[in-house]
Order: structure tokens, then C-alpha cells, then sequence
């Protein structure tokens, strides 16, 4: 089991590492120059020039690259002399709008997109997962039909629409609720609560309904499967047999999808987060995408990239320890 862990870990630096040098060539070599967006439209040769020296886009590729590496690890400079600026570890570079570093804007918005993320996913996997779970055991009645009916209807609903109609409805006509805000939960547990109850919902509509649908058909395959029929000739009554012998099996593929889903999230819900106007990962990367902020736009494709790469480690740990066959392979 440690040497599994280990290889996984192992896979997961590889890949990390292949994705910040792709990451790096599409932002840095493929894309306009640094340097020119930095110094604006009125800008002379010799001021583009000086911040290429200062950024390090005069040395050979690989000697940028390298000095981009280090800095995520070790921390970098930038220019020399009485103009030299530590960038500490993990650094990103610094916005060309604001000249702020990337990492630190990361971290004022990373709350926002882990609270929206988190907030959803009890929402989808407590919805999802129990409707999927009654229409599966319930298949053919009108519980089954009518939920599933709702489930691909609201599927169907883009966020962005689901999100203008509640705040017409929830906000604007009921004043049931306030505009969503980035609000501590230490400063008001309540207005908190409220402000990112829409976001929630409206992100776990979709997922929800999703979930629904592929736990519904994973639990009526498990309940056909031959070990449930001699678990029902044994004299197991139902709510045992599906608690003991049909969950197990019929949820193992929903963590991996989940998996994949929370972390994607945690990455920005860039059009929730832009719709209601909270300042989050994704709301940051959209404004950074409008004015081509290239240090932002990359720094959140790493932090997506990393929490998707983690969040699939985390799902095969899972698996060894929800699927005996795995755990048995791993081994």
C-alpha cells in the first residue's frame, strides 16, 4: 500500500511539473509579449527592452524556464541592483494591471471559491445522491418517473440562467434574500449563510440532477447483480440488504466523478462566481482573461490543474479502501 502511495505521489510530481512547462510555453512563448503588455500602448524600445531584462525574457528559453521553476519552489528575483524585487516562494510573477503578486491574489480569493465549492457539494451530493439512491429502489413507480423527469429538466438549465431567475425571484421580487457578498463567516454566521445560498444552489442544481442519474442506474445494475439474489435467498430484509450489500458497490463510481467535479470547482466557479459578483478564483480569472493578465490567467490554470491531479490521488485512496479489489491489486 505505501509503495502504491508513493508511486501515485511519485506520478503526481510528473505531472505537475509537465503541466506548469506547458502552462509556461503557452503564456510566455506563444502569447504576446510580456513586456509590451506590460509597458502599455505609449511605450518606447528602450522601456520594453528594460523590463524584458527585468522580467529575465532576454536569457535562452530554458534558462527561463528554469528561473520560473525555481521560483515556484524556491522563490526568485527580478531586475538587479537598487531596482531588485524578491518574489518569495511560491511565486507567480506579478500582475501587469495591478503589479500585485499573483500568489497573494490567489490567496485573498481562494476563500470565496472554496466556500462556493464545498457549500455546493453537500448540496448536489446530499441531493443527488438520495434521489438517485429512491428512484433506483423505487424503479418504475411514479416517484421514479417524475423525479428523473426533473432531474434531465434541470440539467438542461444553463447556470447563468438559473442564476439571473433566482436573483429576479429570490431577491429582486420576494426579497427573501440579499444580494450574494463575500461575507466572513465570523463577522455574521447568518448573512453569510444567505449571501451564498444562491451560488450553492445554483451550482448544484446541475451536478445534483447528474448525480441522481448515474446513482439511480448504478444502484438498479447492483440490485440485479447475483450476489443480491442470494443475499434476498439468505432472508436478508431489504433495508439491510441495500444499507450492507447494494450501497457499497452502487457509490464507488460517484467518487470518482465527484472527485474530479469538487476539485474542478475549487479551481473558480468562473461563471457563478461573475454572474453574482463575488470576488472569487474564477470571478479573478475572468476579469484577468478581459484584460489579458497573463501571470493571473496562468497561476489559476496551475491551481486548477493542481487540485484536479490531487483530487484524482485522492479518489484512487478511496477506491483501495472502498473496493477490496483494488485494495488487493494495490498491494
Amino acid at each position: 500500500m505505501l509503495r502504491y502511495v508513493a508511486g501515485r505521489l511519485s506520478w503526481v510530481l510528473v505531472i505537475l511539473l509537465a503541466v506548469c512547462v506547458f502552462t509556461y510555453v503557452i503564456f510566455f512563448q506563444l502569447s504576446p509579449d510580456p513586456a509590451v503588455m506590460i509597458c502599455g500602448k505609449t511605450c518606447t524600445p528602450e522601456r520594453i527592452d528594460t523590463i524584458r531584462t527585468s522580467l529575465g525574457l532576454d536569457r535562452p528559453f530554458l534558462q527561463q524556464l528554469g528561473d520560473f521553476l525555481r521560483g515556484i519552489v524556491a522563490g526568485r528575483d527580478y531586475g538587479s541592483g537598487a531596482n531588485l524585487v524578491h518574489c518569495p516562494a511560491p511565486c507567480l510573477g506579478y500582475s501587469f494591471q495591478s503589479g500585485q503578486s499573483v500568489w497573494e491574489m490567489v490567496l485573498e480569493r481562494l476563500p470565496v471559491s472554496v466556500t462556493v465549492a464545498v457549500g455546493a457539494a453537500v448540496l448536489w451530493l446530499l441531493g443527488g445522491v438520495t434521489i438517485g439512491l429512491l428512484s433506483g429502489v423505487k424503479e418504475g413507480t411514479w416517484w421514479d418517473r417524475s423525479t428523473m423527469a426533473l432531474a434531465l429538466g434541470g440539467s438542461s438549465i444553463p447556470p447563468y440562467v438559473l442564476a439571473l431567475a433566482l436573483q429576479y425571484l429570490l431577491v429582486v421580487k420576494w426579497q427573501v434574500l440579499p444580494f450574494p457578498a463575500a461575507i466572513p463567516f465570523g463577522d455574521d454566521p447568518v448573512a453569510w449563510f444567505q449571501s451564498y445560498l444562491m451560488p450553492w444552489i445554483v451550482l448544484a442544481i446541475g451536478y445534483a440532477c447528474l448525480y441522481a442519474r448515474m446513482t439511480r442506474a448504478n444502484v438498479i445494475d447492483t440490485l440485479a447483480e447475483n450476489f443480491m439474489r442470494t443475499a434476498r435467498a439468505k432472508g436478508l430484509g431489504p433495508v439491510l440488504i441495500l444499507r450492507r450489500h447494494a450501497l457499497r458497490p452502487a457509490l464507488t463510481p460517484i467518487v470518482t466523478i465527484f472527485g474530479m467535479d469538487f476539485a474542478g470547482l475549487l479551481g473558480g466557479a468562473l461563471i457563478t462566481e461573475t454572474v453574482f459578483g463575488l470576488n472569487g478564483v474564477g470571478k479573478m480569472a475572468s476579469d484577468a482573461i478581459a484584460k489579458n493578465d497573463q501571470p493571473v490567467i496562468m497561476a489559476v490554470t496551475l491551481l486548477a490543474a493542481f487540485f484536479v491531479v490531487i483530487g484524482n490521488v485522492v479518489v484512487d485512496l478511496l477506491y483501495t479502501a472502498l473496493d477490496p479489489r483494488v485494495r488487493t491489486t494495490a498491494s
